[in-house]
């Protein structure tokens, strides 16, 4: 297998695991965004998800609640900077900036974040010329498929924790219908039900 092959292969395990978070948020009627941090010689060393709702902060995304976990667990931030960060989507132009003070050097993510990426989308937050912090690396479109229909299946359901919902247009409907259906047949969504 190739080097480009192996590291296809590894980027895809790691990042159903970031999916697995995300389902997890997916069920607490959170914005499904889950993550992995995974240490080069400890395998993954944090998990989180989206905790807006639940905490009632909007600043508690997936990676800096894993993070935060982490570092008030007794972890080290050097063990954190030498980690890959596997998210399902872009980080946000908040989180991105937030990564780069923590000194994260790469983030492989799902699907862009065509209102808010920090990663290149709206945003070059990750590489820009910004002070001392370091720039990280990005690499974009792992499983892509499986997060942008987790995030169809979120917005075609009514947000019962929203102050005042948003009726669902036809079309997030029949995208989350769709999204529903592309799991059910999914690989990966069997290999997940399964184990």
């Amino acid at each position: 297998m190739s080097d480009d092959a192996t590291a296809s292969a590894v980027h895809a395990t790691h990042m159903g695991e970031a999916l697995r978070e995300a389902e997890v948020a997916l069920a607490a009627s959170e914005v499904p965004v889950g993550c992995v941090y995974v240490h080069p010689e400890r395998g993954v060393v944090m998990r989180g998800h989206n905790r807006t709702v639940a905490s009632c902060n909007n600043t508690r995304h997936a990676e800096l609640e894993a993070a935060d976990r982490f570092l008030l667990g007794g972890g080290e931030l050097c063990a954190l900077a030498e980690s890959t960060l596997y998210v399902t989507v872009e980080p946000c132009i908040m989180c991105a900036f937030g990564l780069r003070q923590l000194g994260v050097r790469r983030v492989v993510f799902g699907c862009r974040n065509d209102k808010f990426g920090g990663c290149g989308s709206v945003l070059s937050v990750h590489d820009d010329a910004l002070g001392d912090a370091p720039a990280f690396s990005a690499v974009s479109g792992v499983r892509e498929d499986e997060a942008v229909a987790l995030m169809r299946l979120f917005y075609a359901q009514e947000n019962v924790n929203a102050p005042e919902p948003q009726k669902r247009t036809r079309r997030q409907i029949e995208l989350g219908a769709e999204a529903a259906a592309a799991r059910s047949e999914s690989p990966h969504a069997r290999k997940a039900d399964e184990g």
